[in-house]
């Protein structure tokens, strides 16, 4: 049931809110599908490339980006979620950070899409949720912003990006609204981020396994600009499943296309979908998050991804560094500074090493969830380590030289 509080006093509202943002986790959040502890792919010794993380090796490793779940678990065939990323502090609409949304395979329903690629700017906080989820959680992001200080009436442009989760969640019945859009984005927090079958990722698979919700950071060397990159995915995706260059696809014989190469399938997907976020504190223009973009589609490709015909992979990417954020209007030049392009490289690299370790946290953390609808199964973390140990993919920062 929708709550209306459009014609009460904004101290009610206020404190409505809040106390409806507490309870929808109490009540979304089920008990029964409470995630046994799992690592995270670098606790397990998968040590992806050559850059170190950050202190939590997640996109909140760049300052003043938050980040906020919902989990909604409701009867038999409800499996699903939103998670909303706030890029930095203060007002966004009037004071917009440079951004743009590169476009891997563009099977997708991303909202506001458009004016970022035209303006090259974000305005507003990010959410991904499913598919069919999108239109209401614009409308509900709407009105959250509407209420934050030194809003008036604008026209906004919410993002608001999705992956298909029908395998396990009816999608159909319109899930997410007002009251779980206002709930993540007022938990959002900066810190340790929950990872796996939350948030957005609840319903979600990875190359036929339950995927989810991932995240990784890098922080360069001074030498390289000391710059941070932290990388948020909503994996649902399909491929051949490879994990620092193990064929773990293969070997636990789930991928795309076995039916037509062997003689039986177990029913692997290879269409799909994955939402990937980058922030960063370099300061960038427009077109260089563009090129950053394209660099976590790289990454992707390095565990299994090809961009099937039926997959929305889209890279969402911002600056935060103060001197690129600019007014809404002006009556005379701004000045920003920005890295030139023979920079860019080492960024390049850490995008696309936090992109993969981002997918990897993701599946590791994942666990089985299961509807009316259909179930999508954790992997047997057993069978993945043994893979990974007979391919020689653990311990890089131990048996690799530097």
């Amino acid at each position: 049931m929708r709550h209306t509080t459009a014609h009460r006093p904004d101290w009610f509202r206020h404190t409505l809110t809040t106390l409806l943002g507490v309870l929808s986790f109490l009540v979304l959040s089920s008990p029964t599908v409470a995630q046994t502890e799992r690592p995270r792919a670098r606790e397990a010794g998968l040590i992806v490339g050559i850059f170190e993380p950050g202190e939590y090796n997640a996109i909140t490793d760049v300052a003043g980006v938050k980040v906020g779940h919902t989990t909604v678990i409701r009867g038999d065939d409800i499996r699903t979620g939103v998670t909303a990323i706030i890029p930095g502090p203060g007002n966004l609409y009037t004071s917009t950070m440079p951004a743009w949304i590169h476009i891997g395979n563009g099977y997708g329903k991303l909202i506001g899409e458009t004016q970022v690629r035209e303006f090259g700017e974000l305005e507003t906080p990010i959410l991904l949720t499913c598919t069919l989820c999108v239109w209401s959680a614009a409308n509900a992001l709407k009105e959250w912003l509407y209420e934050q200080p030194g809003m008036g009436e604008h026209t906004i442009n919410p993002i608001v990006g999705e992956t298909n989760d029908s395998v396990v969640n009816n999608m159909w019945a319109d899930p997410i609204r007002h009251d779980e859009v206002y709930a993540a984005l007022n938990s959002a927090k900066s810190g340790p981020v929950e990872e796996g079958s939350v948030g957005a990722g609840t319903g979600t698979q990875a190359f036929g396994w339950k995927g989810g919700i991932g995240t990784s950071s890098r922080v360069l060397p001074e030498s390289l600009g000391g710059y941070t990159i932290g990388v948020l995915v909503q994996t649902n995706y399909g491929g051949i499943m490879t994990i620092n260059g193990a064929p773990v696809g293969r070997e636990l014989g789930t991928y795309s296309f076995r039916e037509e190469v062997m003689a039986a399938d177990d029913g692997d997907k290879d269409d799909g979908s994955i939402m990937v976020v980058i922030a960063t504190d370099a300061p960038l223009n427009a077109r260089s998050l563009d090129r950053l973009g394209l660099r976590a589609i790289m990454g992707l490709g390095r565990t299994g991804s090809f961009a099937s015909n039926g997959s929305g992979d889209y890279v969402i990417s911002f600056s935060t560094h103060p001197s690129v954020r600019k007014p809404r209007t002006s009556d005379t030049p701004i000045q920003t500074q920005e890295l030139v392009n023979a920079s860019m490289s080492p960024l390049f690299a850490a995008a696309a090493e936090a992109t993969e370790e981002a997918v990897y946290n993701a599946i590791f953390k994942a666990t089985t969830m299961t509807s009316s609808r259909g179930e999508l199964r954790e992997v047997p973390m057993d069978q993945l380590m043994e893979i990974l140990e007979k391919h020689n993919a653990l311990r890089w920062d131990e048996t690799v030289g530097r």
